[in-house]
């Protein structure tokens, strides 16, 4: 019972936290430009997040249920577990906005980043909920704060984002609600609606590394086909328009200098804070 009231707990304070980070850019008055700048901001978090958090977590986790002194083959098989699984979230994602591209016309975007960042949160659920079943509280500890390391960046990411969609307020609000409400909901779903048996393969197979490995698969799509290629079309959409000497043709493409800065910054942070708590 004592177990059960602290995931209770855990999935109350990541619920609500990811929400109010998520709501930032909703109370801050932006302008356009100042907009394109958090934006931006988002995008280096969503990237970071991945590369510097979720990967090294899934594979930390994959390797922890092994001890050392099994036999290497093993420890090439999780090697390969790696690649299928990033890949597997990453291939998930593209026909998930290939088969709602079809019906969706200009509001898939919103939706497949959503949908993706939603996949990432519910994976980060299972792992929340697979970890709450072993019993052991430090492992519980360690998986929550990984989590909650990456889903407030990721919720500010996702709203920076889809205001610059010009998606309107309550909308982004039912979106954010999602994405927060995923990972507490089948992180209970999973400790739960699982028996013994169930938990006893979840450990064996390791997966809390598989899920938060394919998540992570889910977020790289995300970040790299949706969020940047977006923002960069952008800004050189904004910079086409600006005045030019009389009779000259220029064009401009890409980011300004203080919006590289804010990109290499967000890329870097979730590293940063990260930084001390890995084992």
């Amino acid at each position: 019972m004592e177990e059960s009231s602290i995931l209770w707990m855990l999935a109350v304070v990541m619920m609500l936290g990811s929400y109010l980070a998520g709501s930032l850019p909703l109370v801050m008055n932006l302008s356009e430009d100042k907009l394109q700048l958090v934006s931006v901001l988002g995008a280096g978090l969503l990237v970071g997040t991945a590369l510097a958090v979720i990967i090294p977590e899934g594979v930390e986790a994959l390797f922890s249920g092994k001890n050392n002194n099994e036999h290497s083959e093993v420890h090439s098989d999780l090697h390969g577990l790696i690649g299928i699984s990033l890949i597997l979230g990453f291939i998930f994602m593209l026909l998930v906005e290939q088969c709602t591209s079809r019906g969706n016309g200009g509001k898939e975007k919103s939706f497949t980043t959503t949908l993706g960042l939603v996949v990432h949160a519910a994976a980060d659920g299972v792992a929340l909920g697979a970890a709450a079943t072993t019993s052991q509280p430090d492992v519980e500890a360690i998986v929550f704060l990984a989590i909650m390391l990456h889903k407030a960046p990721a919720a500010f990411g996702l709203v920076s984002f889809l205001l610059h969609e010009g998606v309107d307020k309550k909308r982004i609000s039912r979106h954010l609600l999602v994405f927060s409400l995923s990972a507490p909901c089948l992180a209970l779903l999973t400790y739960f609606c699982i028996g013994k048996e169930g938990k006893e393969t979840l450990s064996t197979v390791n997966a809390t590394g598989l899920a938060m490995l394919f998540s992570a698969g889910t977020f790289l799509y995300v970040a790299t086909v949706h969020v940047l290629p977006e923002l960069m079309l952008r800004a050189s959409t904004s910079y086409a328009r600006l005045p030019t000497t009389e009779g000259a043709s220029h064009t401009t493409h890409g980011l300004k200098f203080k919006e590289i800065a804010a990109l290499v910054i967000g890329s870097f942070l979730p590293a940063l804070i990260a930084t001390g708590h890995h084992h």
